[in-house]
């Protein structure tokens, strides 16, 4: 196994819905040990602390939610993103999806002074594909996708350059997705696997396909994990519980494959709630995905008992 500087952002990010609890993300993962279960398999950790939004002054919209203080994260973790990418694999604890506005395009602007593509793995039971005129909700944590693959209607984000290519996108998980997402989803070439194609093929199959591509094209692979992109019932602590998600048993293959391809360069683990977990548990369930795409095995895995 390669070892790697994995280098920890905290984005206490709770600015993406009206559900609050996931800015103590960062500290759940601390205290789940995230740090340490990295450093036991020999990489080494730097945890640079809590990321904070760059200032903006609030104001009252009619259906959007905290909107310039989610431009201000996006404009603060674009930075982190970029730094923490010169220096190892940079991780980021979330805070909700809404921070990978910022990891991505952070990831885009480092991709492309190295002259490399960027690929993006989006693990989630949602598509995230809204613009700010499209979301219903008002909820920017439903707009990451359309923001970096240059959607229209995100006027005072942070400039993009070339948007990301779809083609460059694979989502994995869906099975919640807005009628205004599935619209336009349906003219893009993002990957699609929802859970009804990994019922009947398996989650190994297209996840293997998309790996291949990004390592033809010598590309940087972002990895966004959602809280729900497992099921509920083994990952509770989400604000956006979706029935019939993947298993503890598919998210470790999905992870164990990323590391077994050594493609991934950088992580976000989002949408953990501490404050609706139990006991711990999903935070727990969080880190040893996380120790399984930096190449912990099975025998490695330790008895947990919650």
């Amino acid at each position: 196994m390669t070892h790697q500087t994995c280098i920890l952002y905290g984005a206490p990010v709770d600015s993406g819905k009206r559900r609050r609890g996931c800015l103590m993300g960062p500290d759940a993962y601390r205290t789940a040990g995230l740090a340490e279960a990295l450093e036991g398999l020999g990489h080494r950790v730097e945890d640079r602390g809590n990321v904070a939004p760059t200032d903006f002054t609030a104001t009252p919209h009619d259906r959007l939610h905290a909107l310039e203080e989610t431009i201000g994260w996006t404009t603060a973790l674009a930075e982190a993103a970029e730094a923490g990418l010169q220096d190892g694999l940079p991780i980021f604890m979330g805070g909700d999806h809404s921070l990978a506005l910022g990891t991505v395009l952070g990831a885009m602007r480092h991709a492309e002074t190295v002259k490399r593509p960027l690929f993006v793995l989006w693990l989630d039971a949602h598509s995230d594909f809204h613009t700010l005129a499209t979301t219903d909700s008002g909820n920017l944590h439903g707009t990451p996708l359309g923001y970096v693959t240059g959607r229209p209607d995100f006027e005072g984000f942070p400039p993009l350059g070339t948007p990301l290519p779809q083609e460059n996108i694979a989502i994995i998980g869906l099975r919640s997705v807005d009628d205004a997402e599935r619209a336009a989803l349906q003219d893009t070439a993002i990957h699609r696997v929802d859970m009804r194609d990994i019922d009947e093929s398996g989650i190994a199959k297209p996840l293997a396909s998309f790996l291949q591509r990004v390592a033809a094209a010598n590309g940087m692979l972002h990895v966004s994990l959602d809280v729900d992109f497992l099921d509920p019932s083994v990952a509770p602590a989400v604000g956006t519980t979706v029935p019939g998600g993947a298993t503890i048993r598919e998210g470790h293959l999905v992870m164990e494959m990323l590391h077994d391809s050594g493609l991934m360069t950088s992580l976000d683990l989002v949408e953990l709630n501490p404050f609706l977990d139990e006991r711990g548990r999903t935070a727990q369930v969080m880190v040893d995905l996380a120790a399984s795409a930096l190449g912990r095995r099975v025998f490695d895995r330790p008895t947990r008992a919650f």
